[in-house]
This record gives structure tokens, C-alpha cells and sequence, in this order.
């Protein structure tokens, strides 16, 4: 059995799961999430847990199983909780400006780098160097957070750039004078 497959997942205070038809949906205070389930995986709701099951020990089923309990996982802790990514920018002049729905990156282009929110994600500009991406969906927080990291990725000579919180950039030598 997978190890991480046959944990079962606890239900959060205000979070409701409901699995109907080969489709689980999880509704908590943040909104509603849904996923279709593969054939032969099975999941049910009891005690204030999800179980997720396998019909078999096939390659296929052993590899959904584990799967699958993840991302019931991450939709019960973001319906409740969120997740959220962090981005930090480092260069002289490089900055970041939100005003309304759209994000505003300059980054040494000679135009703005415009993003607008889509929905379910959320910006947050705490300082002019730091972004963050909210939103309940792990999945387009991340994609969202990548697409931003983008624009202007760190380099490795002087670390300029947009890198995530804590994300370690080797720094390799510049030309030596001769």
C-alpha cells in the first residue's frame, strides 16, 4: 500500500466534502473546489476523514493512489486556510506596484510587466520588492508564482532579478581584468 495513500485526511472545522459520481467536492469559507477521480480510486467520507482507495495493485492504480490523497489533501487545507507564494525582487530600480486587480513589475525593460488577477488568485504588495501570489488553489498559486518569476529570472552574476522567499541563487565569477 502506499504510505501516503492510506493516511486518511481530517476534515477541517467548516470544510464539507461530498463525492458523487467519479467527482469529489470540497466547499469551506474560502469557496468551493471539484475534481473528476480516475477509474478504480474510490474515496469515502467518514468520522470527519476522507479515505482514498484503490480497486487494485496495478502500476497505474498504485501511482493515483498517492496522488490522489495529496490533492484531496490540498483542497480541504485551501478551501479553509489558502496558500500563498512568496517572490522577492532584488535589483537596482526593480520594483513592484499594485493598483487595483493588476500587478506592475518593472524590471529593467523599458515597459511595465502588467498582471492581471485571475480568478481564485490574489496579489499582495507588502513593500515594493516583495509580491505575494494567495489564492485556495495550490496548483494556480504556484503556476501563477512561476509565471511571474518569469519576466526577469535571478542571474547569476549579480542575483538580479525574481527569485522565491529563501530560493538560493549560486553565484558564479565575472571576467577577470587582464
Amino acid at each position: 500500500m502506499s504510505r501516503v495513500g492510506r493516511r486518511p485526511i481530517p476534515i477541517l472545522p467548516g470544510v464539507e466534502v461530498s463525492v458523487e459520481e467519479g467527482k469529489i467536492s470540497v466547499r469551506g469559507p474560502r469557496g468551493v473546489l471539484e475534481m473528476e477521480l480516475s477509474p478504480g480510486i474510490t474515496v469515502k467520507v467518514e468520522n470527519d476523514q476522507v479515505a482514498v482507495q484503490r480497486e487494485s495493485d496495478s502500476l497505474k492504480h498504485r501511482s493515483l493512489h498517492g496522488l490522489y490523497r495529496s490533492l484531496i489533501n490540498n483542497m480541504v487545507v485551501g478551501v479553509s486556510d489558502g496558500f500563498s507564494k512568496t517572490l522577492e525582487i532584488r535589483g537596482v530600480g526593480y520594483r513592484a506596484t499594485k493598483s487595483g486587480n493588476r500587478l506592475e513589475l518593472s524590471v529593467g525593460y523599458s515597459h511595465p510587466v502588467v498582471f492581471e488577477e485571475p480568478e481564485g488568485i490574489s496579489f499582495e504588495v507588502p513593500n515594493p520588492t516583495t509580491v505575494i501570489v494567495k489564492g485556495m488553489d495550490r496548483q494556480q498559486v504556484g503556476n501563477m508564482a512561476a509565471k511571474i518569476r518569469v519576466v526577469r529570472k535571478p542571474e547569476p552574476y549579480k542575483g538580479k532579478g525574481i527569485r522565491y522567499l529563501g530560493e538560493y541563487v549560486r553565484h558564479k565569477a565575472g571576467k577577470t581584468g587582464a
